[in-house]
């Protein structure tokens, strides 16, 4: 099910992990990998393609969901200002939400954006998981300074929440990161 406004949002419920992540970071291929399949989520070449947060149920019940990509975008201005507006809301007062997966492309770091969804998000005290996408693209050295970059972000700009985050590198074409990355999710849906 996809959703475009917050008065569309289902009635909370079920218990929901959030992926979200800049636009173009792979998120989709992310939960498609995650989810052993290969056209659940959309993927795709053009940032932006995602416009709604897209439900997925899960055999266990709980729910996925594939939120609107932020930061750069091919659509109008007052479009990804409406997203944006939208993610915020979902990701700060969804009670059902119990985790929140953060993509980021390793090869570019946590940008301002990510730290703002990291502000609204963290507060709660729920847990955060980082992928580091794109991980095939890096070298084995070049993987360990993208987490080691990843790491340190967070232990500067919010020290206080270091402990409920955890980062993973991932590559959903090597599937590099998948089975550390499902035990995590698999936690957090058993506590």
């Amino acid at each position: 099910m996809g959703v475009a406004r917050i008065e569309q949002l289902p009635p909370p419920g079920a218990r929901e992990i959030a992926f979200a992540g800049r636009s173009n970071a792979g998120k989709s291929s992310a939960i498609n990998a995650l989810a052993r399949q290969t056209r659940l989520a959309f993927a795709s070449r053009t940032p932006g393609r995602t416009q709604q947060i897209n439900f997925f149920d899960l055999r266990s019940g709980a729910v996925i969901t594939d939120l609107p990509g932020y930061g750069y975008a091919a659509v109008p201005h007052a479009i990804k200002e409406a997203w944006q507006e939208f993610l915020w809301n979902y990701v700060t007062t969804r009670d059902t939400l119990i985790g929140l997966v953060l993509i980021v492309d390793a090869r570019h770091a946590l940008k301002q954006q990510d730290f703002d969804v990291l502000g609204g998000f963290l507060p709660s005290g729920r847990p955060v998981l980082v992928l580091a996408t794109k991980a095939d693209k890096l070298n084995q050295s070049g993987r360990r300074a993208a987490i080691a970059a990843i790491e340190q972000g967070l232990r500067e700009r919010v020290p206080e929440h270091v402990a409920s985050t955890q980062v993973i590198a991932f590559s959903a074409v090597s599937r590099e990161g998948v089975e550390a990355a499902d035990a995590v999710l698999a936690q957090w849906l058993a506590a």
